[in-house]
């Protein structure tokens, strides 16, 4: 699998790349996050949010579909005694209906052949009054597919789609949620935090 493969090497590139994004992303994310919060992070990658998540919450069940990322975030995490990591299937929860305070899904839309399933199950997961929240990196105009992209689909990623913030924004549009929160993390390749409370 590509992600396993890539997963040692995967926060490097990020670093050198894109390092305040990268960090700075999760210090966003933790901001949404209380201290007696349930949460379930799909798609941890290597646990650049992660780490920042389990500072603030009461558990963090962490969950990807790569062996090799959960195996990068267990390390990454492994002072915190509050995270359980686990392989799972964005688009197939095994979980209880609102069972978590907060759900959160970072830079995995644009890979999955159909998001609105993921959504139908982050919302499902999520308790009313609870919050989703998508980081996902996005390019800074219609225009410009950034060089990261362009390079990790060379290796093998296989996108679905881009965004920009105008895209991303009517991409909440169409799968007919309203009220969305947007929060941009700027930098050379900007993250966009979408927020979505539960009604």
């Amino acid at each position: 699998m590509f992600w396993d493969k890539i997963s040692p090497l995967y926060d490097l590139f990020e670093n050198i790349y894109n390092h305040k994004v990268y960090a700075d992303t999760g210090k966003r994310v933790a901001d949404f996050i209380e201290s007696t919060d349930e949460v379930l992070e799909c798609a941890c990658g290597t646990g650049a949010i992660s780490f920042y998540i389990a500072k603030n919450c009461k558990t963090l069940i962490a969950t990807d579909f790569s062996s090799g990322m959960l195996k990068q975030a267990s390390r990454k995490c492994s002072t915190y005694n509050n995270v359980y990591f686990k392989k799972a299937d964005i688009t197939n929860i095994k979980c209880r209906d609102s069972w978590f305070d907060k759900v959160v899904a970072g830079n995995v839309i644009h890979l999955l052949p159909d998001p609105g399933k993921a959504f139908a199950e982050l919302w499902r997961v999520v308790k009313p009054g609870g919050k989703i929240i998508i980081p996902t990196y996005i390019n800074k105009s219609k225009q410009s597919a950034g060089l990261a992209v362009k390079f990790v689909t060379l290796l093998g990623a296989d996108f679905k789609q881009q965004f920009d913030l105008d895209s991303y924004k009517k991409f909440f549009e169409n799968l007919g949620y309203q009220g969305v929160e947007y929060t941009v993390v700027d930098g050379r390749m900007p993250c966009a935090i979408a927020v979505i409370t539960k009604v």
